[in-house]
């Protein structure tokens, strides 16, 4: 009779542990080295803080599935990885501005199940090292000039949050975006490799793809798009809004899961981020990856999400993105 109760015993155990019993992934929708890679690894150290509970024990592999800025991951977890408990997908602000303009088809933001933010980035413009551009200004006055002879590498096409960035600048200087020369490029990765090997000579993209980059000392960050200077390793990097061009664009990170995933399960992963997300540790972690603090999971992030892609919505039928 013991041997049975310690046989039930064990059993219930590895049915607790079963929870995280497989590999988690991590689903970067971008190639290696950009923000989505950087959220995936966040990610991977966060779980194995003390805070996130039983999947501290379960590895996490990241893969990459890039394509369409998103549209490649996106359309493999609605239509054949539904019910993936353990399968995250990472998106960011510009995933909700590819949402709104449609360019993930016919999709809407019920289609997921939209997990937790864990952090949130900020634009920024930079330059090789050895560019003539000092300042924005520089870059800007030259852009007037001859809007022809620089080419500016963002992540996704005309309409792409990349490309708004720039192009909400340029309006400052009463130039037509529409005559500047983009390079469309898969996710901020691509985007910084094509800067140093000189097939671009401007990157609009996110301040925590610029941390990494700048570390080598062979870009130069011209501008943050942030109310304030951010700490850590861009501190030195002035705002636009104090070069005179109150543009400001945060961006944030997190993941969602398949739409028929559980609600066991989505909440199993809602109750593990929201206690990793409010420890000191993972601020470190987030700080170090360079995030800023932004946390938020579940209900709440669903509607502030629905609210984020109605709003990019009306704004890209303004700008005449789409009709």
């Amino acid at each position: 009779m013991t041997s049975v109760i310690n046989w039930i015993g064990a059993l219930g155990a590895c049915v607790t542990l079963g929870a995280y019993a497989a590999p988690v992934q991590c689903i970067a929708p971008a190639k290696p080295g950009g923000g989505m890679a950087l959220t995936c690894k966040l990610i991977q150290k966060g779980l194995q803080l003390p805070a996130a509970g039983a999947a501290r024990d379960t590895p996490v592999k990241i893969s990459y599935l890039p394509g369409g800025i998103g549209a490649v991951a996106w359309n493999s977890i609605v239509t054949q990885r539904r019910a993936e408990a353990d399968t995250l997908v990472v998106f960011s602000g510009g995933s909700l501005m590819n949402l709104a303009q449609g360019k993930y088809g016919d999709a809407d933001v019920g289609n997921v199940r939209w997990v937790a933010a864990v952090g949130v980035d900020y634009g920024m413009i930079a330059v090789r090292a050895d560019s003539p551009y000092k300042t924005l200004q520089d870059l800007l006055d030259a852009l007037k000039k001859n809007p022809g002879q620089i080419t500016i590498g963002a992540a996704g096409t005309v309409g792409s949050q990349d490309w708004l960035k720039i192009s909400m600048l340029v309006k400052q200087k009463r130039i037509d975006p529409k005559i500047l020369r983009f390079v469309a490029l898969e996710g901020g990765g691509e985007a910084f490799t094509a800067l140093h090997a000189g097939h671009v000579q401007v990157v609009s993209g996110d301040a925590s793809e610029a941390t990494l980059h700048s570390l080598d000392g062979e870009i130069r960050v011209l501008a943050v798009l942030s109310d304030q200077r951010l700490p850590g390793a861009l501190a030195h990097v002035p705002t636009a809004r104090e070069q005179g061009m109150p543009v400001s664009w945060p961006i944030i990170r997190g993941v969602y899961v398949g739409p028929q995933v559980s609600d066991a399960d989505y909440q199993r992963w809602v109750g593990t981020f929201d206690k990793m997300t409010a420890t000191p540790e993972f601020d470190r972690l987030r700080a170090g990856n360079g995030l800023y603090p932004f946390a938020m999971s579940g209900d709440k992030l669903t509607a502030y999400i629905r609210k984020t892609v109605d709003d990019y919505r009306r704004q890209s039928i303004q700008l005449g993105l789409i009709r």
